[in-house]
């Protein structure tokens, strides 16, 4: 009878950050240089790739990929929350909302296995480098970040289809700057149990799996580097795996936080900052860790 009687919620309300419109125009501000370094940033990764001979091995090219997931992944979310800054109304249709949670969970689950692939990568090239060439053949390049994509595009169909499935008859508030699946599957006056259950299992099973093969790889590279004797060889070592190591512990540490972390209302301004940093704050820092971290791209440019 309740269904019989629900009206479809047609649009959702984006809460944000704050009611203050002084401080919306410094967040505009702040954010908007974000994503034009972000855009510069990674599109300058891209080209750089592309034009530079030396820069043409699997290592750039899975650096070139996880650019391109890094622009897109910003531009899911900054434009519309940059739109919101300066709009009395945040509203986002429902059509709107789905599209962007089904782009935003195959860019996220991408840039995890892309992370994990390029660990596999320098585990190849420093544990045995005389195959490197061998193992990391073009052909496996590709498949590893088709792969990737791939598992994101599952991912995401999954709690797409899932959400479709779900009934929004009561509030349409969203409290945070884009549609997030976990808050969204909270708004539903449906039966959630399935789509919680696809949250968790998805999760633990991409997010573990990754983060294991990264660790496991890493753990295979420090034991051979502690094995080489010179302090030239360790060095060199090490700066092949410094700018991703970096890299991975920036964006593992904040999607941890944001996603493990025991939600609370004290705790949910924190929560929206955490946010800030794995969604619009980490695409514009890989391209500036890779640029002055590494030194084939320094020369390169």
């Amino acid at each position: 009878m309740a269904k019989s009687n629900c009206t479809q919620v047609t649009e959702f309300t984006l809460m944000g950050f704050t009611a203050d419109p002084v401080i919306h125009v410094m967040l505009f501000q702040v954010f908007l240089l974000i994503y034009l370094g972000t855009i510069l940033g990674n599109l300058g990764i891209i080209m750089l790739i592309k034009t530079s001979p030396q820069l043409h091995s699997p290592m750039y090219y899975f650096l070139g990929n996880l650019a391109f997931v890094d622009l897109c992944f910003s531009t899911v979310v900054t434009p519309k929350m940059l739109a919101d800054f300066v709009l009395e109304e945040k509203h986002v249709t429902y059509a709107g909302c789905i599209a962007q949670v089904f782009v935003f969970d195959i860019l996220g689950i991408a840039e995890c296995f892309l992370l994990a692939t390029m660990a596999y990568d320098r585990y190849v090239a420093v544990c045995h480098p005389l195959v490197y060439s061998i193992v990391m053949s073009p052909k496996l390049c590709f498949r590893l970040v088709f792969g990737s994509y791939l598992i994101g595009l599952v991912n995401s169909m999954s709690h797409t289809m899932g959400v479709l499935n779900l009934s929004f008859c009561g509030s349409k508030v969203i409290d945070l700057y884009f549609c997030d699946i976990s808050l969204l599957i909270s708004l539903s006056t449906s039966d959630t149990t399935l789509n919680r259950t696809i949250l968790i299992t998805s999760a633990s099973l991409y997010g573990i799996s990754s983060i294991l093969l990264v660790l496991s790889s890493y753990i295979a590279i420090f034991s051979t580097v502690l094995g080489i004797h010179s302090a030239k060889g360790k060095c060199k070592a090490f700066s092949t795996c410094a700018s991703h190591l970096t890299v991975v512990s920036i964006f593992y540490g904040t999607s941890f936080f944001m996603y493990l972390n025991p939600r609370s209302e004290n705790s949910r301004a924190e929560e929206k900052w955490a946010v800030v940093l794995y969604t619009v704050v980490t695409p514009v820092l890989n391209p500036l860790i890779y640029s002055l971290r590494n030194k084939e791209v320094k020369e390169a440019l």
